[in-house]
């Protein structure tokens, strides 16, 4: 949802502020605002890591990377990841989508990506446009999703972590009423990075089907995390 702690800025997020920024593209005309997802993530956050841990440096370029996706319109604004062609991005071992297809999708599209028939989809990527995915689910959370890294497996320059994903339905979804209780997911992501920790390549790994069935009924957290086939997951 400040390149370190800039003096105007958010805290957990860089490329949103200063002279970096004057010619960015923002797709609501400027930068977002995360005060209220910030005060989610402080309230709920299971780990609080040391500022400059690997931890720390590894949650703030998936916070800033997910902000450039779903806000910056223009690939080339995108400061988080490695200029040039080469990057790409995949989630649950699916086609990876270059730099520009991420772009055009939008975040939220190209995360629930499916192979599903269309009449089995709760929520279809295929007939979304990165203006209504994002309107979903600003809509179904009004408080903003917010995530947060548990573990991290490895570090530079292929770094494995544990993510949280999380946020309260209070708002309508697809036409489904809001049920007030909490959705969320955990998975597992790959950040291949350069030497100056830009991602080169992006390979996120979780269980998207019980993460969209929690729309339709309210969720039951422990099962809802005990469901992934992941040993690692359900270690955790």
């Amino acid at each position: 949802m400040a390149a370190s702690a800039e003096a105007v800025g958010d805290k957990y997020r860089s490329f949103m502020h200063g002279e970096g920024e004057k010619s960015t593209v923002w797709r609501h005309g400027g930068p977002p605002n995360y005060d209220v997802v910030n005060k989610l993530f402080e309230e709920e956050r299971t780990k609080e890591w040391a500022e400059g841990s690997l931890e720390e440096k590894v949650q703030r370029l998936l916070k800033t990377w997910e902000m450039e996706m779903i806000h910056k319109v223009r690939p080339e604004d995108h400061k988080s990841v490695k200029s040039g062609q080469g990057y790409s991005a995949s989630t649950n071992g699916m086609k990876p989508l270059t730099r520009k297809e991420i772009s055009a999708l939008g975040g939220y599209n190209m995360f629930l990506a499916t192979t599903l028939p269309p009449e089995h989809r709760i929520y279809d990527p295929d007939k979304e446009t990165v203006e209504s995915g994002n309107s979903t689910f600003l809509t179904a959370f009004p408080r903003g999703f917010a995530i947060e890294v548990l573990d991290v497996y490895s570090g530079p320059p292929r770094i494995a972590f544990k993510f949280r994903h999380w946020g309260y339905m209070e708002g309508p979804f697809k036409g489904h009423p809001p049920h007030g209780q909490r959705i969320e997911f955990f998975g597992v992501c790959i950040f291949h990075v350069d030497e100056e920790m830009r991602l080169e390549k992006v390979e996120f790994f979780y269980e998207r089907g019980n993460f969209l069935a929690s729309f339709l009924s309210a969720p039951d957290s422990a099962a809802a995390a005990s469901a992934s086939g992941c040993p690692v997951m359900r270690e955790n």
